[in-house]
C-alpha cells in the first residue's frame, strides 16, 4: 500500500520549520488556519491565519535562541485529517524541553486548516515556555 501524499507535505512542512525556513512553512496551510496551543504559558491561545501563526514562531525562535527543535517521529494521514508525533527538545533560560508530543491537525485539498498541540507532560510544557 502506497504511502498518502499528505504524509508528505506534512513532513515536508516540518522539514522546512526545522530548516528555519519560515516563509516556506505557510505553503503547508490555508490561508486561514487556526493553530491551538494548549497550556498555561505565555503562548497560550488560538492563533488565527498565517501571520498570527509565523509571529508565534517567531516568538518560539526568539524565547529559545533557536535551539527549539520538532522533529517527527511518525506521521499519519489521510484526506481529512494528519498525526504527527514528534519529539520536541529546545532550551531557554537555563530550562531545557524534551518531550514527546502529539500534533493533531485537519486538512482539507493537501493544506493544514487547523492544528493542535498535545504534550504528552502539559506540566513540563508550561513550566518550559512560562
Amino acid at each position: 500500500m502506497s504511502e498518502h501524499p499528505n504524509v508528505q507535505r506534512i513532513r515536508d512542512a516540518y522539514e522546512a520549520f526545522g530548516k528555519g525556513d519560515l516563509a516556506a512553512v505557510p505553503r503547508y496551510w490555508a490561508d486561514d488556519i487556526r493553530w491551538h496551543s494548549p497550556g498555561r504559558n505565555a503562548l497560550t491561545g488560538t492563533y488565527r491565519g498565517a501571520d498570527e501563526v509565523l509571529g508565534l514562531f517567531g516568538r518560539l525562535v526568539e524565547l529559545t535562541g533557536g535551539t527549539l527543535r520538532v522533529e517527527p517521529q511518525a506521521v499519519f494521514a489521510d484526506d481529512t485529517h494528519a498525526v504527527a508525533l514528534v519529539h520536541t527538545t529546545g532550551h531557554r533560560d537555563g530550562r531545557s524541553l524534551d518531550a514527546l508530543d502529539a500534533h493533531v491537525m485537519r486538512v482539507a485539498d493537501g493544506l493544514v486548516t487547523e492544528f493542535w498541540s498535545a504534550p504528552t507532560d502539559p506540566v513540563a510544557t508550561d513550566e518550559f515556555w512560562a
